[in-house]
């Protein structure tokens, strides 16, 4: 019975072993209406119109670097480089010197100084008054004006009638003017002389600053122009100056004789009034190199030429 058992299976075998194969594929069996159907390939033609993909390339298509030149090469290069990229390099930093780290370790640190202290609220302080104008010194002053330097004198008396001072005074400066040199005058004199520097000469020479007046004559016994037989001038009688030229703050130097501009010819028109006799280049022939001032009075009132 084992026996026809075996043999039964045996047949079987063989007969699937000698079977043929179909003549067609099987077909595959529809899918199921809730799956969404797979898309199909894609063409050649498809395949060139396909917008590029977004995503990062994988490893295997990342290009690989070049290959580093030789450090000769690089150095040939640098030096090709123009001068405005060779000063954007990077400055490589020179050698530490030895010996160095002890000194910076012995160094004294200085203290940062303090900050000053803030000022303190005083709102009962009263404002520092202005600095006023200084008077001029007294002292050396004559004729009662700080603004007339020198010293007063003995009274002189004249050889001749008519010449002499009672209280004459030798002025070397007038309003912060030198004189060249002392004059021997009156005080009247003076004070007419100072209002003409303040009034009359100062304002004709502007911004240019006197600082030295040129004094030809002042007191000497004489008669007028050394005319022979002439009345007595009024030098002789302290009440009498000859102004020959000024000097300036600069160093420039004006005379009457050389230089009779505007500016002189301003400050001697400014002299009449305040002298009683005023005379200057073009008046008599006698006083072309200089003006001359003198506190004369007259009746018909001052005489300007």
């Amino acid at each position: 019975m084992r026996l026809w058992v075996v043999c039964v299976v045996f047949g079987f075998l063989g007969q699937a072993a000698v079977a043929e194969a179909p003549a067609t594929s099987i077909r595959p069996m529809p899918r199921s209406v809730g799956m969404a159907a797979a898309p199909a390939p894609a063409k050649p033609a498809d395949l060139a119109a396909a917008p590029a993909p977004t995503t990062a390339p994988t490893p295997a298509t990342v290009p690989r670097p070049k290959r580093r030149p030789d450090l000769p090469a690089l150095r040939e290069s640098a030096a090709a480089l123009p001068a405005a990229a060779k000063s954007a390099a990077p400055v490589r930093p020179k050698h530490r010197p030895d010996g160095l780290a002890p000194r910076l370790a012995s160094a004294q640190v200085m203290p940062e100084p303090a900050p000053p202290p803030s000022p303190t609220f005083a709102p009962n302080l009263a404002p520092s008054p202005a600095k006023k104008k200084e008077k001029p010194s007294k002292k050396g002053s004559v004729c009662g004006d700080p603004s007339i330097k020198g010293e007063a004198l003995a009274p002189i008396k004249g050889k001749v009638t008519g010449c002499g001072l009672d209280a004459p005074v030798r002025v070397t400066s007038v309003s912060d003017i030198r004189l060249s040199q002392p004059a021997t005058i009156s005080c009247d004199t003076a004070t007419a002389f100072k209002t003409w520097i303040e009034k009359g000469l100062r304002p004709a020479m502007g911004r240019a600053e006197v600082v030295e007046i040129r004094i030809a004559a002042s007191y000497i016994c004489r008669p007028r122009n050394n005319k022979k037989g002439a009345k007595i001038s009024e030098h002789g009688r302290g009440k009498a100056l000859d102004v020959a030229g000024f000097v300036f703050a600069d160093g420039t130097q004006w005379s009457v004789a050389k230089n009779y501009n505007k500016q002189i010819r301003k400050a001697h028109k400014a002299a009449c009034g305040i002298f009683g006799t005023t005379l200057g280049p073009g008046s008599d022939g006698y006083h072309e190199d200089h003006l001359h001032f003198d506190i004369a009075r007259y009746r018909s009132g001052s005489y300007c030429k």
